[in-house]
């Protein structure tokens, strides 16, 4: 179970039938005649067994990542030869760069990246697929935390009419997806100190 706040989400480790049981084994032979309001009063001692997960760990955790992957971007040789606001013919569909990222921009535009990545045979991009994955879930757990769950991503619709293009520019659409993913992050890191909105 979650509970959330502005600064901190809660995560309960005990289910409510651990509770009981540990609630009877501390007063044995004593029946429960009251009503549920009663029994969730004599049974708040025991909700004490709660892990506090501060929101500022999960935005450091989320930063750390970005940076992450953007040194694996760096350390793909060829990503440096095409720049991130070139613009490319047929490869339009790589997402750009955007000046103001909310959290559901971001977890969209991070969703048409996975997608794309997913979608190349190359072994340099499966890491980092991955990582944007958990990525989204960090993204989650900061909109969950200002009490906006983010709705679902829509990646590309028009991805599967485009496999004539990327069959085609397999290595074209490597480089470009990476070249702009990497501004992308880079002004994700930026939008994450300024507490972006949902």
């Amino acid at each position: 179970m979650c509970i959330h706040s502005d600064s901190t989400i809660l995560l309960i480790r005990i289910s409510p039938t651990d509770i009981l049981t540990q609630a009877q084994e501390a007063h044995p032979g004593r029946k429960m005649h009251c009503g549920p309001l009663c029994q969730f009063l004599w049974l708040w001692p025991y909700l004490f067994f709660i892990e506090a997960v501060p929101i500022r760990k999960v935005q450091d955790d989320t930063k750390t990542l970005i940076k992450t992957i953007v040194t694996r971007i760096n350390d793909i040789s060829h990503t440096q030869s095409v720049s991130s606001k070139q613009r490319v013919t047929g490869l339009d569909f790589i997402p750009g760069l955007h000046p103001v990222l909310s959290l559901s921009k971001m977890d969209q535009t991070l969703a048409i990246y996975q997608q794309i990545l997913t979608s190349l045979p190359s072994r340099n991009v499966i890491q980092i697929s991955n990582d944007l994955e958990n990525l989204r879930d960090l993204l989650h757990l900061l909109a969950s935390s200002k009490s906006c769950p983010l709705p679902q991503a829509r990646g590309l619709e028009t991805l599967a009419s485009l496999g004539g293009v990327l069959e085609a520019s397999l290595y074209s659409t490597e480089v470009v997806a990476l070249s702009r993913l990497q501004g992308s992050l880079q002004d994700m890191l930026q939008q994450l100190d300024l507490s972006p909105g949902c």
